[in-house]
């Protein structure tokens, strides 16, 4: 089925939930295969996505939110593993990462292991973020990685680094056994692909075929986004 935007109640499944939070201004085929490969190497169920609403950690994104969201409706519906968490975008406050978490563990129940997607760069600043201690009893953290270049402690701030040296799975199994507070890593396929690449190429009139999906591409142009001023 189709993924929707919607803030209702989802089924629990399971298997671990991967919960994939960002601007995606605009997402790109680097967003849709770290999702594809998250399902793999860490035995997900699907993947929920969650476009930011206003996002507290960056500028503010160049287009809407509800273009974003779009956006994001038009990349993953045709696969049933995703699904579309609308509720950051209706809201009126920040997107703090915590308060979503503690928004799904009220709707989906204390059992549900939730998975947390992050890249490498944005694990490093996870200490940045609010009440970022409070994530490890609501959901696991997984953190992708470039082939080659796994995620070390000693590359972490100190207070980051205890964490990981403690929460640390070496099985991705753990990730089903409890519900919350694992940390895991998984190597996905580097694509060379930033959202700051396409916009940069979309303001000075170039080409982004083929660095993010067709039906993206279309409802940019569409709405002539990106567009230098």
């Amino acid at each position: 089925m189709p993924a929707t935007a919607t803030s209702s109640v989802f089924p629990k499944l399971s298997e671990p939930l991967g919960l994939f939070g960002g601007t995606f201004d605009p997402v790109h085929f680097g967003h849709l295969r770290l999702a594809e490969e998250a399902i793999t190497h860490l035995g997900l169920g699907g993947v929920r996505w969650i476009p930011a609403g206003q996002p507290p950690h960056r500028g503010t994104p160049q287009v809407t939110a509800q273009q974003r969201l779009e956006m994001v409706l038009r990349s993953t519906g045709n696969n049933p593993q995703f699904s579309i968490d609308a509720s950051e975008v209706e809201a009126a406050a920040p997107s703090y990462t915590v308060h979503t978490l503690e928004r799904l563990r009220r709707e989906l129940g204390a059992e549900q292991s939730l998975v947390l997607l992050v890249g490498a760069d944005a694990f490093a600043g996870l200490a940045t973020w609010h009440r970022w201690r409070d994530i490890f009893s609501l959901a696991h953290v997984a953190v992708s990685h470039r082939p080659g270049f796994p995620v070390e402690a000693s590359s972490l701030p100190h207070e980051l680094a205890t964490e990981f040296n403690d929460r640390r799975l070496t099985d991705v199994s753990g990730l089903k056994r409890a519900p919350a507070g694992g940390i895991a890593t998984f190597a996905m396929t580097q694509l060379a692909i930033s959202a700051t690449q396409i916009r940069k190429l979309l303001a000075n009139g170039l080409s982004a075929r083929y660095l993010l999906p067709d039906a993206v591409l279309d409802y940019i142009r569409l709405h002539q986004l990106y567009k230098s001023t």
